[in-house]
C-alpha cells in the first residue's frame, strides 16, 4: 500500500525546500510522498487563490449580506427571501466576531484539506478515512443542487440586461391595457418595476399548484447562461482559474463607479445613516449571532467543496494559511463594500418615493381646499394638515381617505421578497436615476460577473470528483464530461423557467443546501481533529509550507467552530419544527402583492427529499464500506 502511494504522488513535492528545524526536511518528504493524488503541474498556479476567491467572492458574498441587512433583523433566519429590516450597526458587530471564530478557521480547513490531498471532495475525505466516502459525496450532491437552480441568476441578469438598451427602461413604465384606454390594471395595482419582475421576467402563475408551460424567453437566457459557464470550464476544473481573474476583478470596478454616483445621489445619506445606526440591544440578543455566524457560513461557500477542488491545483509549499485569511477579509470586505453600495442607492429610492408622496399629498389638499399655489410646502405641511382639520373637520374627513402616510423611515423599511432585492428595487432606483440605460447595462452586468464567477466555483465542486475518477476519466474526455454537467443541469433547470418556477426556485434555496452544509462543515471538523488526528494534520501543515499550526487555528478547529456549527444546527431544526407548516410567497395579480399560502403535499415531499438527499449519503456510504469490509473479511481464508 505504501509503495503505491509513493509511485502515485512522486513528484508531487518538488521545489519545496525543508523548513527550519531538526526534523523538517525529514517530515516535508514524508508528507509530500504520501500525497493521495497528482496534480498536472502546469495547471495549478492560475487557480491558486482567484480560483478560491471566485468560490467566496461571487453572487453570495456580495449580495447576500445586503440581503440580510435589508431584512427584519437579526431575528430571522438567513434565506434569501425574507422581508426588510431593522438595520443596525449591530449586526456588523457579531459579524466581525463570527468571521475570527468561524468564518477563516473553517476556510482555511478546507484549504488545507484540498492542498494536503491533491483530490476533489470526494477522494479527499475517503483518504482521511474510507467511511468518510459520503462526506465528499454530500458536497457533490449539494453542489449539484445549487448549480440547478443558482444558473436561472444568471438567465434573468441575461433578460434584465438585453432590455437595459431600451428608451424608456421597460420597467419604468406600466404598459397600457388591451382597449388602450389606461394601464394595465396589474401594474397599476402594484408598481412598474414589479409588474416587469412578476409578469414580463416570469410570468408567475398565482400558486405552486399552477405549473403553467414553459417561459420560451427565459428559458433560451438559461441556455445562454450554461453556454458561457460551459465555455469557461470547457478544459475542466483548472482552466477556470484564467476566467476568474476577470468574473472576480471586473464587478469591483463597476462597484467603485456604483458608489461613486450612489453617493451623488439625492438621498444617499438616508440610506447609509439607516444603514450604521446603531441599536446595541441587539447584541443580546442570541439570534443576532446565530444570524452572523450563518452569514459568515454561506458567504465563504463553506461545504460545498469547490474550496477543496480550486486548492487540490496548488503547489504543496503554497501557503493556504495566508490564502484563508487573505479570502475572508476581501469576502467579508467586499460584502460590507457592497452593502454600502446598496444603501446609498437604496436611500435615494426611499427619499424619491417619500417626496413623491409628499407632492401628491400637497397636490391633493391644495386642489381640495383651493390654497394658493406654493403656499403648501414639505416644511409647513404637517402645520397646515392640523390646522386644516381643526378648521374644515367635514371637508378634511372626507379627503384624509385619500392621503397617504408619508414617512421616509416606512420607505427605508420597505421590503421585497428573495431576488426582489437585485431585480425590483435596484431596477427601481436605476429608472429614476439619469442615463438610466447606462446605469442599468453596468448593473447587471456586474451582476452577470458576480453570478458566472460563482457558477465556476459550483461547478469545480462536481468536476474535479469526476474528473478523479479513473473510471470516468478513462472513457470521457474532459471536455464531455463538462458538457455532460452543464446539460443535465441545463436540463433540470427549465423547470425553474415554468410559470410556477420561482416557487420552485425558492423551495431549492431556501432547502437544499442549508441543513446540509451544516451537517457537512460538522463532520469535516470533527474527521480533521479526531479521525485524522489534529497533531497528525498540524504536522502534515508543517511539512509543507513550514508554517507551525498556532493556538488560534487549533482551539477554532477543536472545540470553538464545532460548537458554534452544532449550535446553528439545533437552531435551524428548531426553527423549523417551531414553525410549523412550512408556506410559501404567492403572487396575487388581483391584489398586485404577495400573499402566503401553505405548501402542498408533494412540494413538503421535495423539500424532505432535497434535505435527505444530501444527508444519507454521510451515513449510507459509511454502511455501504463497513459491509463491503465485512464481507471482504469473510471472504478471506484463514491462515494456516
Amino acid at each position: 500500500m505504501r509503495l503505491a502511494i509513493k509511485k502515485r504522488a512522486s513528484g508531487d513535492g518538488r521545489g519545496a525546500g525543508p523548513p527550519p528545524g531538526r526534523e523538517g526536511g525529514t517530515r516535508r518528504a514524508a508528507a509530500l510522498r504520501s500525497s493521495p493524488a497528482r496534480r498536472p503541474r502546469g495547471t495549478r498556479r492560475p487557480a491558486r487563490g482567484h480560483g478560491e476567491g471566485a468560490a467566496a467572492v461571487g453572487q453570495p458574498a456580495a449580495v447576500r449580506l445586503r440581503l440580510h441587512l435589508l431584512r427584519r433583523g437579526p431575528g430571522q433566519r438567513v434565506a434569501l427571501p425574507l422581508p426588510v429590516p431593522d438595520v443596525r450597526r449591530s449586526f456588523l458587530v457579531p459579524y466581525v466576531i463570527m468571521l475570527i471564530v468561524e468564518g477563516m478557521p473553517l476556510l482555511y480547513l478546507e484549504l488545507a484539506v484540498g492542498q494536503r490531498m491533491r483530490q476533489g471532495s470526494i477522494g479527499a475525505w475517503r483518504t482521511i478515512s474510507p467511511y468518510l466516502g459520503g462526506v465528499g459525496l454530500a458536497s457533490v450532491v449539494v453542489s449539484f443542487f445549487l448549480s440547478t437552480y443558482y444558473n436561472i441568476i444568471n438567465a434573468w441578469a441575461f433578460w434584465y440586461l438585453f432590455h437595459s438598451f431600451q428608451e424608456p427602461l421597460p420597467w419604468a413604465v406600466c404598459p397600457l391595457n388591451d382597449n388602450r384606454t389606461g394601464y394595465d390594471e396589474e401594474c397599476e395595482k402594484a408598481s412598474s418595476t414589479q409588474y416587469f419582475w412578476y409578469r414580463k421576467t416570469l410570468n408567475i402563475s398565482p400558486s405552486i399548484q399552477d405549473s403553467g408551460r414553459v417561459q420560451w424567453e427565459p428559458a433560451l437566457c438559461l441556455i445562454l447562461a450554461w453556454l458561457v459557464v460551459y465555455l469557461c470550464i470547457l478544459r475542466g476544473t483548472e482552466t477556470t482559474g484564467k476566467v476568474v481573474y476577470f468574473t472576480a476583478l471586473l464587478p469591483y470596478c463597476v462597484l467603485i463607479v456604483y458608489l461613486v454616483r450612489g453617493l451623488t445621489l439625492h438621498g444617499a445619506i438616508n440610506g447609509l445613516v439607516y444603514m450604521f445606526t446603531p441599536k446595541l440591544e441587539q447584541l443580546a440578543n442570541p439570534k443576532a449571532w446565530i444570524n452572523a455566524a450563518t452569514q459568515i457560513f454561506f458567504s465563504l461557500g463553506l461545504g460545498f467543496g469547490s474550496l477543496i477542488a480550486f486548492a487540490s491545483y496548488n503547489e504543496p509549499s503554497n501557503n493556504c494559511q495566508k490564502h484563508a485569511v487573505i479570502v475572508s477579509l476581501i469576502n467579508s470586505s467586499t460584502s460590507i463594500f457592497a452593502s454600502i453600495v446598496t444603501f446609498s442607492i437604496y436611500g435615494f429610492k426611499a427619499t424619491f418615493n417619500y417626496e413623491s408622496c409628499l407632492d401628491k399629498v400637497i397636490l391633493l389638499l391644495t386642489n381640495s381646499f383651493d390654497l394658493e399655489d406654493g403656499f403648501l410646502t414639505a416644511s409647513n405641511l404637517e402645520q397646515v394638515k392640523g390646522y386644516l382639520a381643526s378648521a374644515f373637520p367635514d371637508k378634511y374627513s372626507e379627503v384624509l381617505p385619500q392621503m397617504k402616510n408619508c414617512s421616509l423611515q416606512s420607505e427605508l423599511a420597505t421590503a421585497v421578497q428573495g431576488t426582489g432585492l437585485s431585480f425590483i428595487v435596484y431596477t427601481e432606483a436605476i429608472k429614476n436615476m439619469e442615463v438610466s440605460q447606462l446605469w442599468s447595462v453596468l448593473y447587471f452586468f456586474m451582476l452577470l460577473m458576480l453570478g458566472i464567477g460563482s457558477m465556476l466555483g459550483n461547478t469545480a465542486a462536481i468536476l474535479t470528483p469526476l474528473t478523479d475518477s479513473k473510471v470516468i476519466s478513462s472513457h470521457l474526455p474532459k471536455e464531455a464530461i463538462s458538457g455532460l454537467v452543464c446539460l443535465v443541469n441545463c436540463v433540470i433547470g427549465l423547470v425553474f423557467t415554468m410559470e410556477s418556477g420561482n416557487y420552485w426556485f425558492d423551495i431549492f434555496n431556501d432547502y437544499a443546501a442549508t441543513l446540509s452544509l451544516l451537517l457537512i462543515v460538522l463532520v469535516e471538523t470533527v474527521a480533521v481533529c479526531y479521525v485524522y488526528g489534529l497533531r497528525r494534520f498540524e504536522g502534515d501543515l508543517k511539512a509543507m509550507t513550514g508554517c507551525t499550526l498556532s493556538w488560534y487555528w487549533k482551539a477554532m478547529w477543536a472545540g470553538v467552530s464545532p460548537l458554534l456549527i452544532v449550535s446553528l444546527f439545533l437552531f435551524y431544526l428548531s426553527d423549523y419544527i417551531l414553525t410549523g407548516t412550512l408556506q410559501y410567497q404567492a403572487w396575487d395579480a388581483a391584489q398586485g402583492q404577495l400573499v402566503t399560502k401553505d405548501y402542498p403535499p408533494y412540494a413538503l415531499a421535495v423539500i424532505g427529499l432535497l434535505v435527505a438527499a444530501s444527508i444519507m449519503c454521510i451515513p449510507l456510504v459509511a454502511l455501504g464500506t463497513f459491509v463491503r469490509r465485512c464481507l471482504k473479511r469473510g471472504d478471506t481464508p484463514p491462515v494456516a
